[in-house]
């Protein structure tokens, strides 16, 4: 008869094996390159490469005046 104690152990092995078969199963989906589904990633167009990315919004200002030291 098992114990308590190999019976947790086991449950939380099983946890663990899921876990990683749900992590490869999701990492599948996408191609090195970033393309997914086997499609090839959409390149960036110029106009795409140089527009800009960051945005100083107000969240991030009332942020940065928040953890100024």
């Amino acid at each position: 008869m098992k114990t308590e104690e190999t019976k947790r152990r086991g449950v939380l092995g099983l946890l663990g094996l899921a876990g990683t078969a749900a992590a490869a199963t999701s990492a599948q989906a996408f191609n090195i390159d970033g393309g997914r589904d086997g499609q090839p990633s959409r390149p960036e167009t110029e106009a795409e490469k140089r527009k800009p990315r960051y945005r100083e919004t107000e969240h991030v200002q009332a942020f940065y005046r928040t953890n100024r030291g």
